[in-house]
């Protein structure tokens, strides 16, 4: 068990990757505040068990990446329960796909709103927090998109490319501060963003992929949960592939 005694906020638990998180952190023996976009009886119920199979403190947060007020009100919830913060995880994030000349100036902005913007308005509040503990390992989920580029995903790419900037910039500003700050760059993984995409793209990634399968959530969670870890102390400023090899 690589978390007992830290204390994380992770983004995005609804589903997917945040989902897989969440699940893995709390067995790693990690206290999460579990943020949402909303609140459903299924996931109120699985948090429950989760808390009583691990022994471990779940406490739901939830909030719109829309909604700058609500963003604030969550992070003075976190800051109420007065528990030191060890491990920042954005997840949270939207695709609005579409040909370059299709897109509409309120689909980007929105894009940006809720993928970079609104993080890093997140990351403020919870990294003042990590401050006073003078320690912390913040992890940004991005994507290969940022990096290699993808047909009908200019601002998806864009803003998840946004974040890897901000990764490395941040990593520089709060490393003499004791806070680690990381990027993963996940390939096509399972999730409901990716039921989406149309079959030549998914054939594409494949014909690319050196292992021709796509990702599990589980499996860009578990590299997540190292980073947060004191197993990756001398890491930081890196942004690491989740990929099977596309490239």
């Amino acid at each position: 068990m690589l978390l007992i005694g830290k204390t994380a906020v992770v983004t995005g638990c609804l589903q997917g990757i945040g989902l897989a998180t969440l699940n893995l952190m709390a067995a790693n023996g990690a206290n999460v505040f579990a943020c949402c976009q909303k609140q459903t009886p299924e996931i109120e119920g699985h948090m429950g068990r989760l808390s009583d199979h691990y022994g471990v403190d779940i406490v739901p947060v939830y909030f719109d990446l829309l909604d700058e007020q609500a963003i604030k009100a969550a992070a003075s919830t976190i800051q109420k329960a007065k528990k030191p913060i060890d491990i920042l995880v954005n997840v949270a994030g939207a695709n609005f796909d579409a040909l370059f000349h299709m897109i509409s100036m309120e689909q980007m902005q929105k894009t940006f709103q809720i993928n970079f913007f609104s993080p890093m308005l997140f990351t403020q509040y919870i990294t003042r927090l990590m401050l006073k503990n003078g320690a912390g390992s913040v992890i940004n989920v991005s994507s290969i998109s940022a990096i290699d580029g993808n047909p009908g995903q200019l601002s998806y790419a864009s803003s998840k490319a946004a974040m890897l900037a901000a990764t490395t910039t941040l990593s520089a500003e709060l490393a003499p501060k004791g806070i680690r700050v990381n990027a993963i760059a996940p390939g096509v993984i399972d999730t409901d963003m990716t039921k989406d995409l149309p079959d030549d793209v998914m054939e594409r990634q494949m014909i690319l992929s050196d292992l021709k399968r796509v990702g599990t959530p589980e499996e860009v969670a578990s590299l997540i949960v190292f980073l947060a870890s004191d197993k990756s102390n001398f890491i930081t400023g890196q942004i690491i592939r989740v990929d099977g090899g596309i490239g």
